[in-house]
């Protein structure tokens, strides 16, 4: 199985989120947590933050729907 992982900028772009809410919905438990990449460096498994945004985007859906 192949892991692509993804930069904070990257995240940012495909999320529409800024770093700081980023890094507060990780506090709250509701995005993706980071993967250590060395000692000063962070990513986030493309996987997760495709299935994070598939699920908001699911959600949006359905409160539409109701």
């Amino acid at each position: 199985m192949s892991h692509k992982i993804i930069r904070l900028p990257e995240v940012i772009r495909r999320t529409g989120l800024s770093r700081s809410t980023i890094y507060l919905h990780m506090s709250k438990g509701v995005f993706p947590k980071s993967v250590s990449l060395g000692e000063r460096a962070i990513g986030w498994a493309e996987t997760d933050v495709e299935q994070w945004l598939d699920e908001r985007i699911t959600e949006a859906k359905a409160i539409n729907h109701e």
